[in-house]
């Protein structure tokens, strides 16, 4: 039987909102067109089978069998006939061929009821997969359609939510959802974030705080400045990255339809030889056709077919309603074999909001803290990177003013060059200071400050050292729990690969729990680093988030991106994003590929099992017509059903559980 799952649910919605919960969309049963034939197919069997039982006239029970056969029987056949003519032999035709052969013989009803079994069959995996459809699409519904928008001078306008601009101001009235991503500017209140970060409690958000567009408002007004388009809100990011991911397919599931295309020509022949050779024995026409028919229906690989997508997109679905957004099945496959994690230090192991905490200009330089900080803003200015976000926050809390700057250029790994009030400014790694001859007191101070875990950045004038800059990064409070969740499961301590220096690296390695650091890395020794690993046989899961980490991403087995401080060319490089910055979601969405992986191995066995099994019972005894249909029917709802179990809610929870690791 085809399997539905990677397209779109066709139908309507109904849509609902749970008392103090987010809006649902739930598909009903009904407005599903394989579940609407196969209602019709089950109605007029029902009202043909008496008729036929109590020996009525058979004009009245034939009519009420082929109405039975029309209504359940047309769309897999037409779907089949399609199939046919681009020269792909469909499991739905076979079924239906088979359904026509048993009349054919005389068995009606066994046809008929085969008929309404494989519509009935088709009508559930329709609802399962328009099930998976819904925990998607109806993330759309979290986001609402309008916003109250403020001018300067407070004046109020309703405007669709897909209009709002960055930098424009929103008004979150008490009970409402906000409209966009954006900052709290003025006003106190509790928003329930569950539906984006999953945090059980509202969040008191005040002035100077992240809201997320599609979170629901408590009691309090909130003014919010827009920071994202809509279509970059998180929400949205997860709507169309979740279907994007929807559309793909994993290389077990292309195995198997590639063997399935195979399978059904060989399936064929042997229904073929099923009846020939028995009959060419002398045995009876109508035994011998009702045993093939029985072989082809019980032979056919619609459990197999249906095995691997519904645990894969199902997890696919699940991980995206909790912030990590797989880009494909394939990806979701390939999580599960990942067998060692590198980790990036500045925004992926810390917070990724450095602060300045030390300004020390060098002595005869003649420039004091503000003027030293002054310089290295002006050119860190056109800089995305987050040191240089860092420094220039500091001047700007220090009320300093910002030069411009021009002929502005960066290198990843190494630093900034920029022309600042006419002189040349280099702001960056004091590894330069280190291939000459003697200590030079700028490097000397970088070392103080490596050793006590700071980040040195030096600051050069005119291509000569003024002074040093130490950054400090906050360790994620949930770092180390991360460390030791992916030890467990991967069986070996992440590495850490950074561009920073040895000292600082390792100082925030030991806090984490990792013992193998590796500093000072170029993006190109990030790239070398993961292809080590690889070569010594480790499928590698890279996590990363800036610039430099982009090739190193795209290098890995599996790269994953921190999406809210990412850099584009990473988000773009990995594999998956992390949108929320919530790292423990890591080891969680790589544990829940692991249960996908198995599931998908015991539909594979189920399936297996079940179509062995009846084959073996057709062709060794007599395996009534009716008992292989429901067997076989059963096993392929079994089977889906079976991988939709990721879909809830304490499947995230189980792999997000650090106790049993």
């Amino acid at each position: 039987m085809s399997s539905t799952l990677t397209g779109p649910a066709r139908a309507a919605a109904g849509d609902g909102v749970p008392a103090g919960g987010a809006p649902r969309r739930r598909t009903r049963v009904l407005a599903l067109p394989e579940a609407r034939w196969a209602a019709a197919a089950l109605v007029l069997f029902l009202a043909g089978l008496p008729v036929y039982l109590l020996d009525g006239p058979a004009w009245a029970w034939g009519a009420l069998f082929a109405a039975t056969y029309v209504t359940g029987g047309w769309e897999p056949g037409w779907a089949g006939l399609k199939a046919l003519m681009g020269r792909t032999l469909d499991v739905d035709l076979l079924m239906v061929v088979a359904a026509l052969g048993a009349a054919a013989i005389g068995q009606v009803l066994d046809g008929a009821l085969l008929i309404v079994i494989f519509a009935t069959s088709g009508a559930l995996e329709a609802v399962a997969t328009a099930r998976t459809a819904d925990s998607v699409r109806g993330l759309l519904d979290l986001a609402p359609a309008t916003a109250t928008r403020l001018d300067d001078d407070g004046t109020e306008h309703t405007v669709p939510t897909d209009r709002l601009a960055v930098g424009e101001t929103i008004l979150v009235r008490p009970g409402e959802r906000v409209g966009a991503d954006g900052r709290v500017l003025s006003g106190a209140s509790e928003v329930d974030q569950a539906t984006i970060t999953g945090e059980p409690l509202p969040v008191a958000k005040q002035s100077g705080d992240e809201v997320f567009a599609g979170t629901l408002n408590g009691t309090g007004a909130l003014r919010v400045k827009v920071e994202r388009d809509p279509s970059d809100s998180v929400i949205a990011q997860i709507v169309a990255l979740v279907e994007e991911a929807s559309e793909t397919k994993a290389p077990t599931q292309l195995f198997i339809e590639k063997v399935e295309r195979r399978y059904s020509a060989g399936m064929v022949a042997a229904t073929v030889a099923v009846f020939a050779v028995p009959l060419a024995f002398g045995a009876d026409p109508t035994g011998a056709l009702l045993r093939a028919m029985t072989f082809m229906i019980v032979a056919s690989p619609c459990a197999v077919v249906l095995a691997t997508m519904p645990p894969l997109l199902s997890a696919i679905a699940n991980a995206g309603r909790h912030g990590v957004l797989v880009k494909s099945a394939v990806v979701m496959e390939r999580l599960g074999q990942v067998d060692q994690v590198a980790l990036d230090k500045t925004g992926t192991l810390t917070e990724g909001v450095p602060q300045v905490g030390d300004i020390r200009p060098l002595r005869g330089a003649g420039l004091t803290e503000d003027a030293l900080l002054r310089l290295a803003a002006g050119a860190e200015h056109p800089s995305e990177h987050p040191l240089g976000r860092a420094i220039v926050e500091a001047a700007r809390a220090r009320g300093l003013d910002i030069p411009a700057a021009a002929d502005f250029s960066s290198a990843p790994g190494a630093g900034v060059t920029a022309t600042v009030d006419g002189h040349r400014v280099e702001v960056g790694s004091p590894a330069r200071l280190r291939t000459g001859r003697g200590a030079h007191p700028a490097l000397v101070m970088a070392e103080r400050l490596e050793e006590e875990g700071r980040t040195a950045v030096l600051v050069a004038l005119d291509g000569v050292p003024v002074g040093v800059l130490g950054i400090t990064d906050r360790l994620r409070p949930d770092a180390a729990a991360t460390v030791t969740a992916l030890t467990a499961l991967t069986g070996t301590a992440p590495v850490l690969l950074t561009g920073d220096n040895p000292r600082a690296a390792a100082h925030l390695a030991d806090q984490a729990g990792i013992g193998d650091v590796r500093a000072g890395l170029l993006p190109h020794d990030k790239v070398a680093a993961v292809q080590e690993l690889e070569r010594s046989g480790r499928n590698v899961l890279l996590v990363g988030d800036g610039v430099n980490d982009a090739p190193a991403l795209a290098a890995a087995h599996t790269g994953i991106a921190m999406g809210r401080a990412g850099s584009d060319l990473a988000l773009e490089a990995a594999d998956a994003v992390i949108v929320r910055d919530e790292l423990a979601t890591v080891p969680a969405v790589v544990d829940l590929s692991r249960r996908a992986r198995r599931l998908v191995v015991q539909n594979l066995a189920i399936a297996a099992v079940v179509i062995t099994g009846l084959v073996i019972w057709d062709l060794a005894g007599t395996l009534p017509l009716p008992l292989g249909v429901a067997g076989h029917e059963g096993s392929t709802v079994i089977v889906g059903l079976n991988g939709l179990r990721l879909l809830t809610e304490g499947a995230w929870r189980r792999a997000a559980r650090p106790a049993h690791r």
